[in-house]
């Protein structure tokens, strides 16, 4: 009787399902251009599975799950954090480089640390931020990303930040020009006109990602109504899905599947037009992607009129809520007494925000340590401050 073969899926193994199942402008890991520190390549995990490795790994992601995406970290048990917000974000990735033959290692690693440099307090504490640091060089979450994963985690013993490979960091690098349309540079080389398929995906997995889920939680919370809604032509279309399936127009039945059928289609639309693009553009590796000038993964131009709408939508009756202007008004007074007092009293910071002043400046140290930040802890060194200057 034969023996059971159990066979190891070693590093080579892994290259040549790359070779097998990628198509050719997709990027592979034997094409990455590597890491600022050259490392032993791994027995068992490509270079891209252990960049996501690493992210997973650190104390910027475990801190997403106390960031607030809309609603603050203690409004309810069901309200999206930055890091469920993350991990949907990561999912959906992974279903379309899939289905377009792209590497979904890649994908889902610059998914996953797309959210790193949020502050806290959400889209509210980013403007409120960017807002103190204008003055001084100004603040962009994307950026923010790119720096803690280069310099602010701390974990190897030769270098500071992960060390990941170049693919994952262009790749939250999200635009390829600055304010006066200058090209962006990643380690003194200009980018290319173009980012990754992968890096694509990331983007427009993040975009319809939030459409459908802050919809969920605008309806959660009661800012957003179903009839609302019915006004919303994209919505309309998975309310059609959902009836056809037997549900009527009203309850939390019909609300939560019509959110499942709104990213469903969202997704597909993605899939099929960029699968379509790719197409046309006949392109025979990842560098006719870099030198391409235009995006080739996205919505169809109806469904970027459709989604269009259904942003305009959830700025005005969710994000700039009358009920929501609060929380712009308390970030804005909490992250700038953080800031002013840390000023003054830089030793009541971190050791490694400390230890960065003599290298970067006290107000961008500063406004490092704020912007990791969690919600709590925020909160908590605003009170701890406030009570200090009432003695």
């Amino acid at each position: 009787m034969q023996e059971n073969c159990i066979v190891i899926r070693e590093l080579e193994d892994q290259y040549n399902l790359e070779n097998s199942f990628l198509a050719p402008y997709a990027t592979r890991n034997r094409g990455s251009r590597g890491r600022r520190v050259p490392e032993l390549e791994h027995p068992f995990r490509t270079d891209f599975q252990r960049d996501r490795d690493r992210i997973l790994h650190s104390r910027a992601f475990r801190r997403l799950e106390y960031k607030t995406q809309v609603f603050l970290n203690d409004a309810g048990d069901h309200y999206r954090t930055r890091l469920t917000h993350t991990i949907e974000v990561a999912a959906i990735a992974r279903t379309i480089a899939r289905s377009l033959q792209l590497n979904e290692d890649l994908t889902e690693t610059i998914a996953l640390a797309h959210d790193l440099g949020h502050t806290p307090f959400g889209h509210a504490g980013e403007r409120a931020l960017a807002r103190i640091m204008k003055p001084f060089g100004g603040f962009d979450h994307n950026m923010q990303a790119l720096k803690i994963v280069d310099e602010l985690e701390i974990k190897y013993p030769e270098y500071d930040g992960l060390n990941l490979s170049w693919d994952v960091r262009s790749g939250l690098i999200k635009h390829r020009t600055d304010e006066q349309g200058n090209r962006v540079s990643l380690d003194g080389e200009l980018l290319p006109v173009s980012p990754s398929l992968e890096a694509q995906i990331a983007d427009v997995a993040d975009d319809l990602t939030y459409y459908g889920h802050d919809v969920d939680d605008g309806i959660d919370s009661g800012l957003i109504t179903l009839e609302m809604l019915s006004e919303i032509r994209i919505w309309n279309l998975a309310a059609e899905q959902a009836e056809k399936r037997g549900l009527q127009r009203q309850g939390e039945r019909f609300a939560a599947y019509t959110v499942r059928c709104l990213i469903d289609i969202m997704v597909g639309n993605v899939i099929r037009t960029s699968a379509e693009a790719l197409r046309k553009a006949d392109l025979k590796s990842p560098e006719e992607v870099f030198a391409h000038s235009e995006h080739l993964i996205s919505f169809s131009p109806d469904f970027i009129e459709l989604t269009n709408e259904l942003r305009d939508f959830l700025y005005h009756n969710l994000y700039f809520h009358p009920l929501m202007g609060s929380l712009n008004e308390m970030s804005y007074k909490r992250m700038k007494k953080l800031f002013d007092h840390y000023m003054i009293h830089p030793y009541e910071m971190g050791d490694t925000a400390r230890k960065r002043i003599q290298t970067i400046g006290l107000e961008q140290a500063v406004s490092d340590y704020i912007a990791g930040m969690t919600d709590r802890f925020a909160s908590r060194e605003y009170r701890r401050i406030t009570e200090v200057s009432e003695v």
